[in-house]
């Protein structure tokens, strides 16, 4: 008497990994697309958070004004002690993102006015790679309105508000 012999064929297993492949080269794109819009996100996010540390830089330190990014930070250990806080070190801001000026796939920057005390100020967040870590570039200044380009040039006042 014959057993027959329980499993899959060749052909059985080679359909099944056919149909996963195809699954994947639907869902890879997609997975993508998701990564970009979530550090577009962060990077909104991120210079909501350098708009609200100049404006409170600037009514604390009225003398100088706004400031510059690596001003907006200050590191763990000096934002800890009673006396940490000074116009170089504001302990406004992630120390990670006043120094590296990179979060998410965005590069940052914020940059003061020549005049003292400085009244404007200009931030922006730029994909480290275009198209992949970030299709759009983001900026914004003084008046807190945070503005998108879609396009590889430099953002500007002249972009769309979000």
């Amino acid at each position: 008497m014959r057993h027959q012999q329980k499993g899959f064929s060749l052909i059985e297993l080679l359909i099944v990994v056919a149909i996963i492949l195809i699954i994947a080269a639907i869902a890879i794109p997609n997975l993508l697309r998701s990564r970009m819009s979530a550090n577009e996100a962060s990077a909104v996010g991120s210079l909501r958070t350098i708009n609200t540390a100049e404006v409170t830089f600037a009514t604390t330190y009225p003398s100088v004004g706004f400031t510059t990014l690596a001003s907006l930070g200050g590191a763990a250990a000096t934002c800890a002690t009673a006396a940490g806080a000074t116009s170089t070190t504001a302990c406004l801001i992630d120390d990670v993102l006043a120094t590296t000026a990179v979060k998410s796939g965005y590069t940052f920057t914020a940059t003061a006015g020549a005049q003292t005390p400085s009244v404007t100020y200009a931030s922006t967040g730029y994909a480290q790679v275009q198209g992949q870590s970030g299709q759009r570039e983001f900026c914004s200044d003084q008046s807190g309105v945070i503005r998108a380009n879609s396009t590889a040039a430099t953002c500007s006042n002249a972009d769309s508000p979000l």
